[in-house]
């Protein structure tokens, strides 16, 4: 799917406005003014029909650093509970693999990330809080995410990150992008707010560095 809209969008289709990769489809969104759908739909089979041609941007490995528990992680003991472990087993559990970015949507610069241990799956708050601060790490079912802003959501809430996932001053205002893959640090009270404030004083450098697709 990433191949899919990162061609539509090189093309440069006459009424297209927008292309967002999901799981299983690309969204097409386009002008009705400015093509007939007839027309657009002929010339995406055609642009996709060399999609196999499409040389993907390099992906990146980004790790997150998380305090967990406490007020920033207000769903962690009952995730532990739910699983039999113990808060400190959630924590190891959670912050051993690397995840990989599927798809970026419900609100803008929200990872969905797959790579979850199964025992780790929870399902989501039966109904969901008003507001979750931004930065919040959650688990929704067999998934885990981050809430790039503050926003309602029904995902356990194991902990939060410092850094922003989102900022529209960057000129890239997402951090993470589709084939991405993500690791999280747990970090402690000291080197929370340490982080904290270089992130809000802009010398924060998230570690990053380019890693193999597949």
């Amino acid at each position: 799917m990433r191949a899919a809209s990162l061609l539509l969008s090189r093309a440069a289709l006459e009424g297209v406005v927008e292309c967002v990769p999901t799981y299983a489809a690309v969204t097409v969104f386009y002008d009705p003014r400015s093509t007939r759908l007839e027309r657009l739909a002929q010339a995406i089979e055609a642009t996709l029909a060399r999609v196999e041609e499409a040389a993907l941007p390099s992906a990146h490995a980004v790790t997150l650093p998380v305090s967990y528990g406490g007020e920033r992680g207000p769903d962690l003991e009952f995730v532990a509970a739910s699983h039999g472990m113990s808060s400190a087993e959630v924590v190891e559990a959670h912050a051993r693999p690397t995840y990989l970015v599927h798809m970026i949507g419900f609100s803008p610069g929200f990872p969905y990330l797959g790579g979850l241990p199964e025992r780790l799956a929870t399902p989501r708050l039966e109904t969901p809080r008003v507001a979750v601060p931004a930065g919040s790490v959650g688990i929704g079912g067999s998934q885990t995410g981050v809430y790039p802003l503050e926003t309602p959501g029904g995902w356990r809430i194991l902990g939060r990150t410092p850094v922003r996932l989102f900022d529209v001053s960057r000129s890239t205002p997402n951090l993470l992008e589709a084939g991405d893959r993500v690791r999280f640090r747990a970090v402690g009270e000291e080197e929370f707010r340490e982080i904290e404030d270089r992130v809000a004083r802009g010398t924060f450098e998230v570690e990053r560095e380019p890693c193999e697709e597949g």
